[in-house]
């Protein structure tokens, strides 16, 4: 039943709009053209911050900043015991997921995917967020300059999430 349900759900939605568009009367191309045209203006207005954060991720890693500040925060982390291989996957983290991504296929390939640090690093992919991206981006489309409570609540969140990927798996 779910795999049929699941293959009918997309014809189903698009068949509802359409109806409701027909029956209310609604120019359904015109409609769909004037979306489309407001959501390429929200990609070209959101482009130079994305540049941006592609560029502050790969300079990050090519110039070894990254590294470092990974084998500097190394000591504190152990005194919270908190393992070293992840201390870089968690800064990346927070600013970028595909960057994030290849840090941790470094670590399935040194510790292998079901070794405890692999687990851990899994489950820290899965239960913490991109902050600095997403608000970056999410604010930015709409023009939020402030993030008042946003980002200590997200960086809040997402220490949960690394203590619980810990918490579970060490």
């Amino acid at each position: 039943m779910i795999p049929w349900l699941s293959q009918m759900l997309l014809p189903l939605v698009i068949c509802y709009i359409l109806a409701f568009a027909i029956l209310a009367k609604r120019p359904v191309f015109d409609d769909f053209l004037d979306g489309a045209r407001k959501g390429m203006r929200t990609c070209v207005d959101l482009l130079p911050t994305l540049i941006g954060l592609m560029t502050a991720v790969g300079t990050m890693r090519a110039s070894g900043l990254l590294e470092a500040l990974g084998n500097l925060l190394t000591v504190p982390a152990a005194l919270i015991h908190f393992p070293p291989q992840l201390v870089s996957l968690t800064l990346v983290r927070l600013i970028s997921n595909s960057a994030a991504t290849g840090l941790l296929l470094d670590i399935f390939q040194t510790d292998g995917p079901d070794s405890a640090i692999g687990m851990a690093a899994s489950i820290l992919m899965s239960s913490t967020e991109t902050v600095f991206y997403c608000i970056s981006v999410y604010f930015g489309s709409i023009g939020i300059r402030k993030t008042r409570h946003t980002l200590p609540g997200a960086l809040l969140a997402t220490a949960a999430g690394i203590a619980a990927s810990i918490w579970l798996t060490m």
